[in-house]
């Protein structure tokens, strides 16, 4: 089995979409970086498997995904789908918000990203307190 997490064969796009973001990811990342959210480490551009992740916390195993208008685009919505299952299938929760919603309500996306984030770790936290 190849390497899962940034295999070395994405290490140039992963570095071009860092240093190319939308403005969405520039004021997502705002909100995320510094383990701003309940004190979760997020990263950017993280890839698992052949896919780029846009945001990813390893520790909860939770990606964010932000959509422009290209992702309502038919084709684009089976590729995100196939995406999502390969992801599902390595145990990765994807959350999705439009790049609109980031733009215009940057404050509610963040209210609404650390509902998630809470909600896996106390999850995470119950797994291990039952595996002791």
């Amino acid at each position: 089995m190849g390497r899962l997490y940034n295999k070395k064969s994405l290490t140039k796009r992963r570095q071009l979409l860092r240093n190319n973001k939308t403005d969405a990811e520039k004021y997502l990342w705002y909100e995320l970086r510094n383990s701003q959210i309940l004190n979760k480490k997020f990263r950017r551009q993280n890839s698992i498997g052949n896919y780029i992740l846009d945001f990813y916390c390893p520790e909860l195993k939770l990606a964010i995904e932000l959509d422009g208008e290209h992702h309502f685009e038919q084709v684009q919505k089976k590729y995100d789908e196939e995406r999502e299952d390969y992801l599902a299938s390595v145990g990765v929760q994807v959350i999705r918000f439009k790049n609109t919603d980031v733009l215009f309500d940057r404050d509610k996306v963040a209210k609404e990203i650390e509902i998630v984030v809470k909600t896996k770790n106390e999850l995470n936290n119950d797994i291990r307190i039952k595996k002791i």
